[in-house]
């Protein structure tokens, strides 16, 4: 199995993708787009530049905000996107907690990918409205 392949089956097992078909699927498994982060390795830094949308594919990290407890990500989980969204810095450290293994959707393909993969958007903004319900309550 090609890299290619490997990185489709991948995203076909999480949720944020679970409404494409394996052709849309195939478009987004870009080995370009592949990240990978040694334990301990910082990913996105608070107030630093970093425009990616990350969707971990395997491994762990957590994310930083001062005055709050670090909120572990894991496999289909993904980050990056209120600052790559917005144009503006991340507001949160986001740091590898063991091995981690990433597909990035970069800055600047973000939303066309999101406005050409409707469902995948819907997904996105219901995980980040329960984000957002988690800390309002």
């Amino acid at each position: 199995m090609n890299g290619t392949q490997e990185l489709t089956e991948s995203l076909a097992g999480l949720a944020l993708f679970a409404d494409l078909r394996p052709p849309e699927l195939e478009a987004i498994a870009d080995p370009d787009w592949e990240r990978r982060f040694a334990e301990g390795e910082r990913v996105l830094r608070k107030g630093f530049s970093g425009s990616g949308f990350y969707v971990i594919l395997d491994g762990e990290a957590k994310v930083d905000i001062e005055g709050r407890e670090p909120r572990t990500l894991r496999r289909g989980d993904f980050f990056g996107e209120v600052s790559t969204l917005l144009g503006t810095n991340p507001a949160a450290d986001v740091i590898a907690r063991t091995q981690l293994h990433c597909l990035e959707i970069p800055g600047p393909s973000l939303e066309e990918f999101l406005i050409s993969h409707p469902h995948v958007m819907l997904r996105m903004l219901q995980t980040v409205t329960r984000r957002l319900q988690d800390l309002l309550e």
